[in-house]
């Protein structure tokens, strides 16, 4: 995944997990930190999303990661935001608050700053969940590629794990 993905290629892509989704009979949620809801503008880019597509939440605050998904504080502050255990509960707050039956999350630390020795710039965690499935998670460390790379490279591997779990 060091290549980074063209808006053509995502969009390809984003097309991809519409039609297995489709032909699953299932509805997607998006839960976003450092990609700021870029999963949910490259799924619903595709002409006829909207059968597939059921909502998207940015949560790019704790607070936001408590109010509107359901992550405990406690969690957050265990753990941290950009962790696998909140990316876990991102996506399973996703199920709960939605009528999708798969859900991905996002969060990561995408930079320039913010990053730390234990958490570089570039670390990103991924969750997707479906109702009948264990969740998935992955831990991807990008390298300080610059903002823009972190989060294009970042909706790719949330749309392949979509993909993966359509």
């Amino acid at each position: 995944m060091s290549d980074v993905p063209s808006d053509e290629a995502l969009t390809a892509l984003a097309a991809e997990v519409l039609e297995a989704a489709r032909a699953g009979s299932d509805l997607i949620a998006t839960a976003e930190s450092c990609s700021g809801g870029l999963v949910s503008a490259a799924l619903t880019s595709v002409p006829g999303s909207s059968d597939v597509f059921d909502r998207g939440f940015v949560t790019y605050t704790n607070t936001a990661k408590s109010e509107m998904l359901g992550v405990p504080f406690w969690l957050i502050e265990k753990h941290g935001a950009v962790s696998e255990e909140v990316a876990r509960a991102m996506a399973g707050g996703a199920l709960a608050h939605s009528n999708a039956t798969m859900a991905v999350a996002i969060t990561g630390i995408a930079g320039p700053g913010g990053g730390t020795d234990d958490k570089p710039v570039g670390l990103v965690h991924f969750a997707a969940e479906r109702r009948d499935v264990p969740t998935q998670h992955q831990r991807v460390e990008f390298g300080d590629l610059g903002r823009d790379e972190i989060r294009r490279l970042s909706v790719e591997c949330a749309l392949l794990m979509l993909r993966a779990l359509a």
